[in-house]
Order: structure tokens, then C-alpha cells, then sequence
């Protein structure tokens, strides 16, 4: 059974700058500490078709997820698509300017295929969730404090 999870932030800051920390792989390093390390696996860096490993710290312990953009529509929205753990991951970032600033929606798709993923997919609701909120969190603040900067 497929779980959704789906975050909403209003970031004020432009629409532009929100897009590029979400759409621009090369920045996920800076805009989340959380992340460790970008490597692309496609020589596309950018758009659709750009393919990478993420590792990132989850929950004190190295994670490693291989993405793909499959989707880009500038200042609008981007996707995203791993399959990690016999679930497909599905997630479409979206952006819109809203009360002077930009809101950002996410929403994560999970499709476990797997007879262990489906088990446990629902059990891990409550963290995925978590970990979802945290880099919303993150990305507002770092969005924020760049369009003081600037």
C-alpha cells in the first residue's frame, strides 16, 4: 500500500532562489548539512535526466539513495525518483509565489514493491515524516537567511 507524505512551507524569499536550492543538485551540500556528498552518475548535472548518489546522515548514521530528475519545469517544479529498499520513492517539489515570499509543497509518493518494504513501509511513517519536516526546515531557513544576505 503506497503512503504519502507532504510538507508545506511558506519561505520568504524569492521564487527563484527557493527554486534553485531544490533544483540545483550541485547545492544540496550547502543548502543541508545533512547532506555529505553529491556524486553524478549521469554527465548531466542539471534537468531532466540528471542522475546522482546522495549520502546524507540519517538519524546518526550514513545513507546512501541514487535519484533521478524526471522532471523540471523552471520556477514551477522539479521530481524526483529513487528506488531504495524495494520502494520507489516519488517526490515532486513545487513552488509559487504566495504573500510576498514563495510557498514550497512536497509531496513523497512511497510504492513499496517489495513484500519487506510493504510491511515495513507503514511502520516508518512517523520517521520518515520527521526527516521530511527537518530538511523543509532547513531548506526555509537557509532560503531566508540567503535572501537577507543578498
Amino acid at each position: 500500500m503506497a503512503q504519502q507524505y507532504s510538507v508545506t512551507r511558506q519561505i520568504q524569499a524569492p521564487i527563484e532562489l527557493v527554486f534553485s536550492s531544490i533544483s540545483e543538485v550541485r547545492r544540496f551540500e550547502e543548502v543541508n548539512e545533512d547532506v555529505l556528498s553529491i556524486e553524478f552518475l549521469s554527465e548531466q548535472q542539471s534537468g531532466v535526466g540528471t542522475r546522482f548518489k546522495e549520502t546524507r546522515n540519517m538519524n546518526g548514521r550514513r545513507s546512501t539513495t541514487t535519484l533521478e530528475l524526471t522532471e523540471y519545469v523552471n520556477n514551477k517544479h522539479v521530481r524526483f525518483v529513487s528506488d531504495a529498499g524495494g520502494t520507489i520513492w516519488d517526490t515532486v517539489m513545487s513552488v509559487a509565489e504566495k504573500d510576498g515570499g514563495t510557498e514550497l509543497r512536497m509531496v513523497m509518493d512511497a510504492r513499496p514493491y517489495k513484500l519487506m518494504a510493504r510491511i515495513v513501509t507503514p511502520f516508518i511513517k512517523g520517521m520518515v515524516t520527521k526527516a521530511v519536516v527537518a530538511d523543509m526546515d532547513k531548506l526555509k531557513t537557509r532560503c531566508e537567511q540567503e535572501a537577507t544576505d543578498s
